[in-house]
């Protein structure tokens, strides 16, 4: 590594643009040949990974205190003075190798993904971008700051979330109610965002030459293997195949709840009035038995995530002024993960555990690649990282495995995920669907209320089965909280195509886990070296966008549920 650039994470994060400049300078006036070429992208490699680190490891911080004004600062800081000036410095390296017509060996997929980048860039968009991490800043303030009282406490709404879990079903309600009022108290700071927000994209893709802000973001996103065309027939699919095994699921709830309507509070709890599962109390019990899982499903993963414990690489538990879900970082420079959750004590976040620490393999695996672009894989195969190891992990849930669960609870877990996994694809196709109409329509979208009637009427074809009557405010408001929308957008069809492909896994792995588990690493390993077609093909699945492939799953999902259902019982 240039003996100018930080040796030491606290070196790093008291850098400046100075430290990075005259680095850039010279891989700017190299020459590079054949001969050459191999080494000037190891030293380019060296120092982006420590500006990409470096703007990781402030958004890690900025998220997990949200009130902490001296982060917050520095954040605004990076944004302001180094990011723009770190991608155009960039984009003059990306055209030099451009220009120069070579290719590095493993280089195939990042060249084609710099010749996008290329068409893309526009020096008039470097502020805007930066100006968008801060927005993206204050929505994370916005959910950050949401407490209520609760039973003479101050609690975040998402420590609310166990009550949902309780067979108190008045209780239930009044914890969703609580909750609903305090998130629609935001409601004129979600709309004010969002139409700076839209401004703001549609200056991007303006800017960039582009029709409109979907075109800009679909190359952004280096999405060449499929089009909005065919996450629209994915759409379609899921409405056919996948809308009446999740209004099964409803029906089924409502019968054993003994309901004659079944309301959004009553879609968490145990449906025959069992207690709530509740696998572990504090941070350490999550530690230790998700590495115990971890070591049972493959000993090298166990190793990765026990590396993760013994550097600090986790945030695991929610608390005040904590920003919102949960996610995992990637740290370039060091080829580590860090992993942010805001757990509770409750199922879902084993799931999640599992789920974030799916992404953590994916760095580590990718993480021996040469070159820190390869670690830039698309989201979809990143996604199917993540919900593969919450299907292969799922065997070792059994305490009598190091697990959280008895053969009861275990079955009522599996039952859970399983169907939680048949109702998400619906709601994704709500999620991918509203991005799909608000930059298909961008001056109706500038009107928020409009937005709220076109989620409506995205809820209404695909979340059959649940009764929203009187709770109208708080149904069209629900893209308000999807995070996604707001800072990441169009990023929502990654998760149910990879869901297809972590099925798909999931279905080799019931034949043979050890097999599955090899070419689930063997696709990891591959970081962004090979085309979205071949990484899933290399894990044991296919991209499909179909409603005869989604049905094989939903008929392989539902015969396990049922088998699970009589071990439960």
């Amino acid at each position: 590594m240039n003996p100018a650039l930080p040796k030491t994470t606290e070196a790093l994060l008291n850098s400046a643009w100075d430290t990075y400049k005259p680095v850039y300078e010279d891989l700017t006036a190299r020459e590079i040949s054949p001969a050459t070429v191999d080494s000037w992208l190891n030293d380019w490699s060296d120092v982006s990974s420590c500006l990409n680190e470096l703007k990781e490891r402030l958004y890690v911080a900025r998220t997990r205190n949200t009130a902490d004004k001296v982060i917050d600062q520095q954040f605004n800081d990076f944004m302001d003075a180094i990011y723009p000036a770190y991608l155009a410095a960039e984009q003059k390296l990306k055209e030099k190798l451009l220009a120069s017509k070579l290719e590095p060996g493993g280089y195939r997929v990042q060249m084609r993904n710099m010749r996008a980048e290329a068409d893309l860039f526009c020096e008039a968009n470097l502020p805007l971008l930066a100006e968008e991490q801060k927005m993206i800043s204050e929505y994370d303030s916005i959910i950050g700051a949401q407490t209520v009282q609760w039973e003479g406490k101050e609690l975040t709404v998402t420590q609310l979330k166990p009550v949902y879990l309780e067979t108190d079903r008045q209780k239930r309600e009044l914890a969703w109610r609580t909750t609903a009022e305090r998130q629609l108290a935001d409601r004129d700071a979600y709309y004010s965002l969002w139409q700076r927000f839209l401004d703001l994209r549609f200056a991007l893709a303006r800017n960039a030459g582009k029709t409109d802000f979907r075109a800009y973001i679909w190359q952004k996103l280096f999405r060449f293997d499929y089009t909005p065309e065919d996450a629209k027939r994915f759409g379609d699919a899921i409405e056919k195949a996948v809308v009446p095994a999740a209004r099964r699921i409803y029906a089924r709830r409502k019968e054993q709840m003994g309901l004659s309507r079944l309301r959004p509070w009553d879609l968490d709890v145990d449906p025959l009035g069992r207690q709530p599962l509740h696998p572990f109390q504090d941070e350490k019990t999550l530690i230790s038995k998700t590495s115990s899982i971890f070591h049972k499903v493959d000993p090298d993963l166990g190793g990765y995530f026990d590396t993760m414990v013994g550097e600090n690489l986790l945030d695991l538990m929610n608390r005040k002024n904590k920003g919102p879900g949960a996610y995992c970082a990637t740290y370039p420079l060091v080829r580590k993960p860090f992993i942010f959750h805001n757990a509770v004590g409750i199922h879902d976040d084993v799931q999640t555990m599992l789920h974030e620490s799916g992404h953590a393999f994916h760095v580590f695996e990718a993480g021996r690649l040469p070159y820190m672009e390869q670690l830039n894989y698309p989201m979809e195969i990143a996604e199917v990282a993540s919900m593969s190891m919450e299907l292969l992990a799922a065997p070792y849930l059994k305490a009598e495995l190091g697990g959280y669960y008895n053969a009861e609870e275990y079955a009522r877990a599996r039952i859970e995920h399983l169907e939680g996994n048949i109702l998400f694809w619906p709601y994704m196709a709500v999620v991918d669907g509203f991005q799909h109409w608000v930059y298909e329509h961008p001056e109706l979208a500038k009107t928020p209320q409009n937005c709220d009637s076109s989620w409506n009427d995205l809820w209404e074809r695909f979340m059959q089965g649940v009764d929203w009557s009187g709770l109208e405010e708080v149904k069209v408001t629900g893209w308000h909280r999807k995070m996604h929308i707001f800072e990441v957008p169009f990023y929502y069809i990654e998760y149910g195509l990879a869901q297809m492909g972590a099925v798909m896994i999931w279905r080799n792995a019931l034949k043979d886990q050890a097999g599955a588990v090899k070419a689930y690493r063997k696709a990891l390993s591959l970081g962004n070296s090979a085309t979205l077609p071949e990484l899933f093909k290399a894990a044991g699945a296919r991209l499909a966008f179909d409603a005869d492939t989604l049905n094989e799953l939903i008929e392989l999902c539902e015969g396990q549920i049922a088998e699970f259902e009589l071990a439960a019982k």
